[in-house]
């Protein structure tokens, strides 16, 4: 019976989903943002590619 309290009163667990959601939502940030950069550097780099062929 007092493991069923303790279990009950226990906050590692919404600790933890709490974490995980957090990090869920970090990485979603990184992801959308290597996207938004990795087109716009692929640009720059074809600009410069072709200031350098003399186009």
């Amino acid at each position: 019976m007092n493991t069923l309290k303790r279990f009950l009163k226990s906050e590692d667990g919404p600790t933890a989903t709490e974490y995980a959601v957090m990090l869920s939502l970090i990485i979603v940030a990184c992801i959308a943002t290597v996207q938004l950069l990795g087109s716009s550097v692929n640009d720059m780099f074809a600009s410069v590619a072709d200031t350098l062929d003399g186009g």
